[in-house]
């Protein structure tokens, strides 16, 4: 049976020129779980993204040398915030949205920090995030949100 190999991809620091390529991916990403859910706006989906945009926390995936998603990890009082994590539809179900996703947890695992994040109520990429450590903490109509205790800690004494 061949054996599968993870695309070439990398993590760059997010610039402010950046927001145009990742709000037109966030209205891809996501359409399908907004009209499933009703609340699809194509102005919206990208002014959200516009208007909460900090490239000092965001990450821009490349695979191939190109753009192909990015993510941000936002700190906050008792915790990371994970958000805006995109990938590229022909991109996904590669294996690099899990190895993007592991080097942000090791990062979070290291300084001994629980990460938060929300999904769309029935979206595929829950899945991704429980495979990850990450349970349910709440819900509501629209949101679903996850919490990831830091990894128990293997260091020897």
């Amino acid at each position: 049976m061949p054996t599968t190999s993870l695309p070439d991809w990398a993590l760059r620091p997010a610039a402010p020129e950046d927001v145009a390529a990742i709000a037109e991916l966030r209205a891809v990403v996501m359409r399908p779980d907004l009209e499933r859910l009703g609340r699809y706006d194509a102005d919206r989906v990208r002014r959200r993204l516009r208007d909460s945009y900090s490239p000092e926390h965001t990450s821009i995936v490349e695979a191939a040398d190109a753009f192909a998603g990015c993510v941000a990890l936002r700190p906050a009082a008792d915790c990371w915030w994970l958000e805006h994590f995109y990938l590229s539809p022909t991109l996904q179900r590669q294996g690099i949205g899990s190895a993007v996703l592991r080097t942000l947890l090791d990062r979070a695992d290291a300084e001994r920090a629980p990460v938060r994040l929300n999904v769309l109520q029935g979206s595929p990429a829950r899945r991704l995030y429980e495979a990850h450590g990450f349970a349910l903490e709440r819900e509501d109509p629209v949101d679903v949100f996850l919490v990831r205790g830091p990894a128990p800690d293997t260091g020897s004494f």
